[in-house]
């Protein structure tokens, strides 16, 4: 087989070795703590993101990195583990029409009155539960509108990143100017090419801790919409069905769960059924 036809870079090209085994153990480690499922087209990014970590601890091979987890099963280098093979692809109004969809499931809902209650199941660093508020605002035309919006990550440093709400400007640089103006508060002086969001934004989102593998979920539901996407991407079939079987309890017959565009849920039909683009309601033989 020619070079240019390996599936991953011969060892003596790498800064590390990186065998077979090497990769066998980081995916059993990374499925048995978080549930996450590992292709073996992930092999190279695996060795990307966890040699950094190698750099960092002065390690010299993945055996020695991977003995070291063994070693401390609470230590803090699981959690940078985690981080590394998790991927936060995040931004404002990431997948627009799921935005345009909540407007009108708001405008719909505001009719009956009282509170409506929103859900971002795993909010990253927080520009999904902020771009859930910013709709519920234009849908109501005001910064006080009737929701409140539950927003979940089990990782705390990210949490802690979604709570400040200060973001690079570059991160707003494709949303119209008059949003901008009206959601965001550039900063001066030290703070020159951050933004903050506007603190009515932070007033309507309740952060906290929450790892989807839980058994249960006790965030308040049931929820008018529940955001719930590309992070069941990274679990196998049986951990997605668990996940989903713990959503359905906090959705009533009118909830919509909004899901990423990469993920299908054929597999789990007897627990959510299909209702448009990347969108589904809890099948109606489920007990509420």
């Amino acid at each position: 087989m020619s070079a240019t036809h390996l599936p991953h870079p011969p060892a003596d090209h790498r800064e590390f070795p990186f065998s077979d085994r090497d990769f066998r153990r980081v995916c059993q480690m990374i499925h048995g703590r978080a549930g996450i499922a590992l292709a073996p087209a992930k092999r190279d990014m695996v060795y990307g993101r966890l040699s950094r970590r190698l750099r960092t601890l002065g390690l010299a091979d993945f055996g020695a990195y991977l003995d070291l987890l063994d070693a401390d099963a609470h230590g803090a280098e699981w959690q940078a583990f985690t981080n590394a093979l998790t991927t936060n692809l995040t931004a404002f109004f990431r997948e627009p029409h799921h935005f345009e969809r909540l407007d009108a499931q708001l405008r719909e809902t505001g009719t009956h009155g009282g509170t409506i209650r929103l859900w971002s199941c795993a909010a990253s660093t927080g520009e999904e539960p902020y771009s859930m508020a910013i709709t519920a605002c234009e849908a109501f035309g005001t910064l006080t509108p009737p929701v409140r919006i539950r927003s979940h990550r089990h990782r705390h440093q990210v949490l802690a990143t979604a709570q400040r709400g200060v973001y690079s400007v570059e991160r707003i640089a494709d949303l119209d100017t008059e949003t901008r103006r009206r959601y965001f508060q550039r900063g001066t002086g030290p703070n020159e090419g951050r933004c903050r969001v506007n603190p009515a934004l932070q007033a309507l989102i309740e952060f906290r801790p929450l790892n989807l593998l839980e058994s249960r979920y006790d965030v308040g539901g049931p929820f008018t919409a529940l955001f719930c996407r590309n992070v069941m991407i990274y679990f196998d079939k049986p951990t997605q069905r668990g996940i989903l079987s713990r959503l359905v309890t906090q959705m009533d017959s009118a909830s919509l769960l909004y899901t990423g565009h990469s993920e299908n849920y054929l597999h789990a039909a007897d627990l959510i059924q299909p209702c448009g683009r990347t969108l589904y309601r809890r099948n109606p033989a489920v007990r509420a």
